[in-house]
């Protein structure tokens, strides 16, 4: 008898749909998996009979083969459990088949017979969704996961037994969580700008880059509060929308960090240590899988200590922050991983971090800092429409300053500035604006990529006062914000 199950794979952070295919017929006994599966896969065979057994089936003693279709398509991950184990009950006459055709099923199997999570659950129910099924079958952990999707019936079993209760329409439905959607209008709750004592300039660079989305290098010496400073960008950010939600969730169900189930609420926050690789980066490998540009998709990708990074390594960030995704060829597919993302980098200004400071002497030569400099490309530098410096707090600010603004009220304004930005066609430049902007490209030897940066963050200023046109004084903020362009890096 053969029976089918639908199923599927994940191919980066994509849901490939694939039909598990089981036969029984004489011969010798054994479950033979052809389709181009992984170890894991292959494994799957002794995981399901010795589940099976200890649940209370029987298996024939004859010859099972699993066919996984498309033939061509690798398949990776344990999340076929499930979907084999039915498919083979269903053959033997052990469990009716009729709802297989409507159900998208998706689980690993403890030898118990128990279920367990799986990467890629929300990503299997938009593509239920998509592919018109009516059903899914998860692990009971990943059903508050799958519900995000607002679209087939969920079925969570936390057996073998529960599953097959589903098939045999013996099992009600997960019932969906009210208020799935309670916490994405609020905002982020983490770390406040009021801790911040001091660094008025670079809190006004880090509204300025929220309101824009504008990419920041902070520049400054260890210990003055750069990553401080980063780690609350997210919270003046803007509450993520429910379809931005659900597309950071998939992110993360594909790359197995979602931990609680339901949808990601807060905007990511990465900071790869220095020794990350380009693929750890921007994300591929044999079975290719996100990268942190990806995981932190609508939020912020923090690189401390440029520098530290291979040159090579950050060179393959380029791409991806002009385009806003990744693309990975593997033989016959081009995967596409979305990266829109906030790139904020923090670097010192020289190798011993003391240059400019008046308390302390640079022990580098000119030579030494040239060098220091250099290890990040102008390419990628070009790339960052604001670099602000971050001088050392003095120390009776550290200890005398009441506490600065909260996060919530910068927030706001924030807020503001992007709906002004998006109902408005963009304000135009005034006849003084546009001369300053000239005599600064000119003073500077900016490139056209600067030009257009330098404009775009003087409309972000200019948003953010409520301001009609862009006036002179906006245009002479953000080219304060060219701290590496003007030479002065502290």
């Amino acid at each position: 008898m053969l029976a089918r199950v639908r199923s599927l794979t994940l191919l980066g952070i994509e849901a490939i749909p694939l039909t598990v295919e089981c036969d029984i017929a004489r011969g010798l006994p054994g479950i033979h998996t052809v389709g181009l599966p992984d170890a894991a896969v292959r494994e799957s065979a002794d995981r399901v009979r010795v589940a099976l057994r200890n649940s209370g089936f029987e298996i024939p003693p004859r010859r099972i083969t699993i066919s996984l279709a498309p033939a061509d398509l690798k398949k990776e991950g344990a999340a076929l459990d499930l979907p084999i184990a039915l498919g083979i009950l269903v053959a033997a006459g052990q469990a009716p088949g009729g709802r297989l055709p409507g159900l998208l099923v998706a689980g690993e199997l403890g030898l118990d017979g128990s279920l367990q999570p799986v990467r890629g659950v929300l990503p299997a129910a938009l593509l239920a969704k998509r592919l018109g099924l009516s059903e899914i079958l998860v692990p009971a952990a990943c059903a508050k996961e799958a519900l995000a999707a607002a679209g087939p019936a969920v079925y969570g079993a936390k057996t073998v037994q529960e599953a097959v209760a589903v098939v045999r329409g013996e099992s009600p439905p997960t019932v969906a969580v009210p208020a799935d959607e309670e916490g994405l209008g609020s905002t982020c709750c983490g770390p406040d700008l009021s801790d911040v004592s001091g660094q008025a300039h670079a809190r006004r660079a880090l509204e300025v880059a929220a309101a824009g989305g504008h990419h920041l290098m902070m520049i400054g010496p260890p210990g003055c509060g750069k990553t401080m400073l980063a780690r609350r960008l997210p919270g003046i950010l803007p509450p993520l929308t429910r379809d931005d939600a659900i597309e950071v969730t998939c992110i993360y169900s594909a790359a197995g960090l979602c931990r609680d189930g339901g949808l990601v609420r807060r905007r990511p926050f990465r900071a790869p240590h220095h020794t990350i690789s380009g693929v750890g980066l921007v994300g591929g490998g044999r079975g290719p899988r996100p990268g942190e540009i990806t995981l932190a998709h609508h939020g912020v990708l923090f690189l401390d200590e440029l520098p530290e990074f291979g040159r090579a390594t950050l060179d393959v960030l380029r791409q991806p922050l002009e385009e806003g995704a990744v693309f990975i060829t593997r033989e016959n597919r081009t995967l596409r991983m979305p990266a829109r993302v906030m790139l904020v980098g923090a670097m010192n200004p020289c190798n011993c971090g003391n240059l400019g400071r008046s308390d302390r002497p640079c022990a580098c030569t000119p030579a030494q800092v040239a060098h220091y400099r250099s290890r990040v490309s102008g390419p990628l530098l070009d790339r960052f429409e604001i670099q602000a410096e971050v001088p050392p707090v003095p120390l009776r600010d550290l200890t005398t300053a009441s506490p600065g603004e909260p996060s919530a009220a910068v927030a706001e304004r924030v807020a503001a500035a992007i709906r002004r930005k998006n109902h408005d066609t963009g304000p135009a430049p005034s006849a003084a604006a546009r001369q300053m902007l000239q005599r600064a490209i000119r003073g500077l030897g900016l490139s056209a990529r600067a030009h257009d940066g330098i404009l775009r963050v003087a409309r972000t200023i200019a948003a953010l006062e409520g301001a009609d046109r862009i006036q002179a004084e906006h245009v002479a903020e953000a080219v304060q914000y060219r701290a590496i362009d003007r030479g002065r890096p502290t």
